[in-house]
């Protein structure tokens, strides 16, 4: 919104951007001077704060006018570079394949992730290879593609950026090798690796993809969940140290001979990192399985290049240094193994149930720590992506839990940041809803994961609630002249252009969300005027996709939904049959990007989804039995009734 509007003319004036940002304006809010840092001294070429305001000042007062005429000058050249950034045009599939070998020539092979430090998740990448996998599964850059998402997210899994202990995931990698996090925890990057993390165990059938998914869902249904259902923002990186905790630090600074940091009232990453004192008066004898797993050390095991201000000193940052095999294997030799373990799976899980064990006892002794702060905003965005990360946790790991907490989410959004009679979302919700209303994210994000909820739950209310909010996304933020939606309504007059985002980043941008959200749409209705929306959506974008395909890999998600061959999966029978459960825990079974699961089931819903799609009317059990239709683009096999025979078809 605003940020963004001035963050755009800082990089077009001075070719980079950041923050802490400084904008000056003129009194119609026309910028016409800025930049980020500026030092409280002449420095390194950069003038100082207060000379740059007394040069403004003066500048101000000797040429107004011309300064205004700049500004407005200005603003209307940033606006037609916002339509000439998203010129529609036409992409084919070509783009998928330079997309693909982007992210390839940019891929850490030993580390997973790409790019060197710091190192970010940045989940959309991962969706993007699944799904270029999904479509080309025995070609070499297939196989490739799902090889670098399931290195990622192993190595993930197992690095510092992944909270052993208490679960979900740190903002990023400071280093190389997912060790040393910035500490922060934000919603949106919990609900976007859980699914990610759901997929590849759908794909891969390991079940060390699904504990890492299980593990950040409980993580938010216990600690970033308000009392209404509603799911919270952040958990900051920062906490207060307690004392003992500081004088063992100073203590252990001056055993290693290196320099005595200050005592401070909160540090980076305090609630998090352990001594190796800390480690073994928890958990006594088998302190030492668990040092050998997660790499505790006695002076601690953060590298100096990571840790410039000497916070983590002594310090221990938990990190699977070994694998569950190596780590039995040292159980029972007492030497770290070399080559082959040969242990038995039942030492496996018998050392996998003490490490468990212990993680448990750490968990009850951190919990006596002071906390780090908890943003309490609930934002419709990213509560959305917690919706679906929950919605999809409820099918894939078959656990009502999950469904009953993504519903209570979606319910709060209802009665909380929804005006049912103006048919707007609001922004956030803080011991009340906040008085922004919401940005195109808020609705694509939400509308998404209505769908998904709809998929997890079969309860029409949300496949409705979804295409109102679709309507009204529509008429709110599409672009009639370029196409595309912009990021705000227009509606305020302080925000001087409305652009696009065009970036899929740690957040996907809201386009890119709702040519998926318009595709699968239309895969349920067959709606000829959303399947147009959806195309044009992607078309808008089709110039940045053509010179940099990997910045937008969402986009080429919806993209890849719309090329394919969307399937249609209709279970026909009621949900309180087992026969039909079990047909449907098959469905879920299998990684399915390019299809939509329908119930038919003779009641309400059944009856919305024939008003559009004449086809549903006649799907019914057959001879009594729950049945299976896979069609595509509305064209239907023979239905199927039993397991095995489904099985197939979903992997013919």
């Amino acid at each position: 919104d605003v940020d963004r509007v001035y963050m755009t003319f800082v990089q077009a004036t001075t070719g980079g951007g950041g923050w802490p940002m400084s904008v000056w304006l003129t009194p119609q809010l026309e910028p016409f001077v800025g930049g980020t840092y500026f030092p409280p001294e002449d420095r390194f070429g950069q003038p100082a704060f207060k000379r740059v305001l007394q040069r403004i000042a003066e500048a101000w007062k000797n040429d107004r006018e011309k300064i205004s005429s700049q500004g407005a000058n200005i603003v209307d050249a940033l606006r037609e570079a916002a339509k000439e950034q998203t010129s529609a045009g036409r992409i084919d599939a070509a783009i998928l394949e330079s997309a693909y070998q982007q992210f390839a020539r940019t891929f850490d092979a030993r580390e997973g992730g790409f790019g060197s430090a710091p190192k970010f998740p940045r989940p959309v990448t991962l969706n993007f290879l699944t799904r270029f996998q999904a479509r080309n599964p025995d070609s070499d850059s297939g196989q490739h593609a799902l090889e670098m998402v399931l290195l990622t997210l192993r190595k993930m899994a197992a690095g510092g950026v992944h909270d052993h202990i208490g679960g979900g995931f740190h903002r990023y990698s400071v280093d190389a090798y997912w060790h040393v996090p910035h500490f922060e925890k934000m919603l949106y990057d919990q609900a976007q690796l859980a699914s990610a993390y759901l997929d590849a165990f759908q794909i891969a059938g390991d079940t060390e993809f699904a504990a890492p998914a299980r593990d950040i869902l409980d993580y938010i249904r216990r600690d970033m969940t308000s009392p209404e259902g509603g799911f919270y923002s952040a958990e900051d990186a920062d906490s207060p140290v307690p004392v003992a905790a500081v004088a063992d630090c100073r203590g252990e600074s001056t055993k290693i001979g290196t320099h005595r940091a200050p005592l401070q009232k909160n540090a980076e990453g305090a609630f998090y990192v352990w001594t190796k004192q800390e480690i073994d008066n928890a958990l006594g004898e088998d302190a030492g399985l668990f040092s050998f797993h997660y790499g505790v050390e006695e002076k601690g095991n953060v590298p100096a290049g990571a840790d410039p201000h000497g916070e983590f000193v002594g310090k221990n940052i938990l990190i699977e240094r070994h694998s569950i095999a190596e780590t039995s294997k040292f159980r029972s030799t007492g030497v770290p193994p070399v080559g082959p373990t040969g242990v038995s799976p039942v030492e496996q899980d018998s050392v996998e149930q003490c490490l468990a064990q212990s993680r448990q006892k750490l968990f009850s002794i951190r919990n006596k720590r002071p906390r780090p702060h908890l943003d309490d905003k609930i934002i419709a965005a990213w509560n959305g992506l917690m919706i679906s990360a929950f919605a999809r946790g409820a099918q894939v790991l078959d656990d009502a839990s999950h469904l009953e907490t993504a519903t209570r989410a979606a319910e709060f959004i209802r009665a909380n940041l929804y005006d049912e009679s103006r048919q707007i979302l609001f922004r956030s919700y803080r011991e009340g809803p906040g008085e922004v209303e919401g940005f195109a994210d808020d609705y694509a994000f939400v509308i998404q994961g209505l769908l998904d909820l709809y998929e997890a739950s079969f309860e029409i209310r949300w496949l409705k609630f979804a295409l109102e909010l679709q309507r009204q996304m529509d008429a709110l933020f599409w672009d009639n002249e370029n196409g595309g939606y912009f990021t705000v309504t227009g509606r305020d007059s302080n925000i001087l252009l409305r652009m696009k985002e065009d970036n899929d980043s740690a957040e996907p941008a809201a386009s890119s969300v709702a040519a998926l959200n318009l595709a699968r749409l239309v895969a349920i209705r067959n709606d000829a005027e959303l399947l147009a929306r959806a195309k044009e959506t992607v078309n808008t974008f089709a110039r940045q996709l053509a010179h940099f395909p990997s910045a937008l890999p969402q986009m080429l998600v919806a993209f890849d939904f719309l090329e394919g061959a969307p399937q249609q999966i209709v279970i026909a029978g009621n949900l309180r049959d087992e026969r039909t459960r079990e047909l449907l825990e098959e469905v879920r079974k299998h990684f399915l990007p390019h299809a939509i699961m329908l119930l038919a089931d003779g009641d309400d819903g059944q009856n919305f989804l024939a008003e559009k799609n004449e086809a549903i009317c006649a799907m019914r059990p057959i001879d009594g039995r729950p049945s299976v239709y896979i069609c595509e683009n509305f064209a239907c096999k023979a239905p199927v009734t039993n397991v095995g025979e489904l099985r197939r078809m979903l992997t013919s």
